[in-house]
């Protein structure tokens, strides 16, 4: 045995040395006085055996214990109500366990460490090395082994999350506009920052979503998420649920309702005239062409830009003078660009990525008849050639009740709005798509029609294909069913024209999505 002494105090560990290199020492020994073992002198006067039979320096510390784990969020109770994050065999978990055992205050603990066991018998082994001071200043060391027994044991927050009825904070996002498209590229952008994490459950309601909460907190790092993604603005209010009056704790149901600015992408507005002052005496019909961090606007007569940012548009607010609905299919007849007359307002830029053009155009449904031409200023000029589909809003023939657009002169008002070029039948377009985008999961009550959702989410894949630097902002994710019927050289539909020429999105933009279950791939569409 190993003995030495540090102020007059021995050293003894409770492991056997060989015989042989016992002997070989040149020592002197001295006889136990229990068994007349020769051993080194020590202030006991006993061998290690001796006094394992009289002194157990592990005794008051328990043995055996029980940790208590959350299997919906992998987190294990720390007493008496704080739930900590640890994973297998890991510092904090051991911290964890020697939380755990009893009577560590009374030894000096030297090592600890995990030993193996197999990770579904929900067993957790700790072996302990303690020492401690007995028998006249002799220093003994000891190991042993803490078993804990994982016992599973839902916390509060995932309680509250099952349940379904219970919440503490909700956010409601409203836009009040017909169109969808907002809403869904705002899906999008919550799902690739997964600002929607924590929650409850999501309401699909009228006219927005319905996010809940099970505290304040995440509630509102949702709503200073939706304030740096695009403009709008909330208010707050909160119910008073319960209250103690000895402990004066007040128990409140918070409430913030988000109100996104009422225009989507194409459609056209009427600007307030202290807005188009502001921005270089801009012409008042404007379209827009991106809803963001700010609202862009582009003057379609004269290729002049505006940037809204949200206090500036709640400033004065206005809204969209017509709704998709209400777009009319031309044919493009002739293209005649125009040289883009110079002007030095700062506030109203030109916008180079566009091309001011007089086109010639008739409505779809009238040609043929007599004066059904149509001439009008676009910004459409990089986009359109003679023969091509152009979608407008018929303006001089649309019922517009506008408060803004009613102080205008009849010479400011254009008869005829052009905004998107037209790519054919929307059902060769879905054909070819060889890509897909995932959802949230929401609770739908088909309060809103389908029809007008199913239309809307049409326009909104679309824009994603025409517009690279709106697809920079969005995950896409790769259809593993319709690239292996691409690649195994199935034949396109009958009647589909393969040499169109329609917008499509790269394979190199393409994420790989991993579905591990069938309830992946329903959230995808």
């Amino acid at each position: 045995n190993e003995a030495g002494g540090a102020r007059g105090q021995s050293y003894v560990t409770m492991e056997y040395m060989d015989v042989e290199a016992a002997a070989s020492v040149n020592s002197p020994t001295v006889l136990c006085c229990e068994c007349g073992t020769p051993i080194p002198p020590n202030p006991s006067g006993m061998c290690v055996a001796c006094l394992r039979s009289r002194v157990d320096i592990t005794e008051g510390v328990t043995k055996q214990g029980v940790l208590h784990f959350c299997k919906g969020c992998d987190r294990y109770l720390q007493p008496p109500a704080y739930w900590v994050a640890c994973s297998l065999e890991s510092r904090e978990l051991l911290a964890l366990c020697l939380k755990r055992v009893k009577g560590l205050d009374r030894v000096h603990l030297v090592d600890a460490r995990f030993i193996w066991t197999e990770p579904h018998s929900k067993r957790i082994k700790v072996k302990l090395t303690v020492q401690k001071e007995v028998l006249g200043s002799t220093i003994l060391e000891q190991m042993f082994v803490v078993e804990f027994i994982v016992h599973y044991q839902m916390c509060d927050d995932c309680r509250r999350r099952d349940a379904s009825d219970f919440w503490r904070a909700v956010v409601q996002i409203r836009q009040k506009t017909s169109e969808k498209k907002t809403f869904f590229y705002l899906e999008q952008l919550m799902l690739k920052h997964n600002a929607h994490a924590n929650t409850l459950r999501i309401k699909e309601q009228h006219g927005g979503l319905d996010f809940f909460y099970g505290s304040k907190q995440d509630a509102r790092r949702l709503v200073d998420f939706l304030l740096s993604v695009v403009p709008c603005r909330y208010k707050t209010s909160q119910q008073l649920i319960s209250h103690d009056v000895r402990s004066n704790v007040y128990n409140y149901k918070h409430t913030f309702a988000v109100e996104i600015v009422p225009l989507a992408k194409d459609c056209i507005a009427c600007l307030p005239s202290a807005t188009a002052k502001a921005f270089g005496n801009i012409s008042p019909v404007v379209v827009c062409v991106k809803v963001a961090t700010a609202v862009q606007l582009i003057d379609p007569s004269s290729l002049k830009m505006a940037e809204i940012s949200q206090s500036a548009f709640w400033r004065h607010p206005f809204g969209s003078l017509c709704s998709s609905k209400d777009l009319v299919e031309y044919i493009v007849l002739e293209v005649e660009p125009v040289r883009f007359p110079g002007y030095s307002v700062a506030a109203a830029r030109p916008a180079h990525k566009f091309l001011l053009a007089e086109v010639c155009v008739v409505k779809s449904s009238e040609i043929g008849l007599p004066g059904s031409q149509r001439y009008c200023r676009t910004h459409l000029g990089h986009l359109l050639k003679p023969g091509d589909m152009v979608m407008g809003y018929d303006v001089a023939n649309s019922n517009v009740n506008d408060e803004n657009i009613s102080k205008l002169r009849e010479d400011q008002i254009p008869e005829l709005v052009l905004v998107k070029k037209s790519y054919g039948e929307k059902r060769k377009r879905r054909q070819k798509r060889v890509w897909r985008l995932k959802h949230l999961p929401k609770e739908s009550d088909d309060i809103a029609g389908s029809d007008s959702m199913d239309h809307d989410y049409d326009e909104f894949l679309a824009d994603l294909e025409e517009d690279s630097s709106l697809r920079q902002t969005v995950n896409i994710y790769k259809d593993p069913a319709r690239l292996k019927r691409l690649k195994q050289g199935v034949p396109p539909p009958v009647g589909e024209d393969a040499e169109e020429n329609l917008p499509q999105i790269s394979l190199a933009e393409m994420l790989d999505d991993l579905c591990l279950d069938d309830s992946d791939s329903e959230t995808m569409t």
